[in-house]
């Protein structure tokens, strides 16, 4: 039997063109439970890539979620793209419903547009 060589995806956080790092920082006010489940989470998209459902589902457009179900019974999302080879994360956020809120998407989409451009 041969094992086969992952190849791990480059994960890039979005940055402003201010420096700001908005996920980074996001991250850092979460608890420190929360924060090593959701870093697992992406290390298992960076080194499966492509993963499917549950870990990983398409919002479409090329926009991706990471979905976490973190310690304290809340449930995470980070949104990302692939481009040029990386993993580009956009956004994270808490869900508090069950559909994923329109201004999330809208966010994340606005910071691919400016990645890309």
């Amino acid at each position: 039997m041969t094992v086969k060589q992952l190849k791990e995806i480059p994960v890039i956080f979005y940055r402003s063109s201010l420096g700001a790092e908005p996920v980074r920082d996001w991250l850092r006010n979460l608890p420190s439970e929360d924060r090593r489940t959701i870093g697992f989470d992406l290390a298992t998209v960076q080194v499966g890539w492509p993963v499917g459902m549950p870990l990983c589902h398409s919002l479409g457009g090329g926009l991706w979620e990471v979905r976490s179900t973190l310690p304290s019974r809340r449930i995470a999302r980070m949104l990302f793209f692939i481009y040029e080879g990386q993993l580009i994360v956009l956004h994270g956020f808490i869900k508090q419903t069950q559909r994923t809120p329109q201004d999330e998407l809208e966010l994340a989409r606005k910071r691919m547009k400016e990645v890309v451009t």
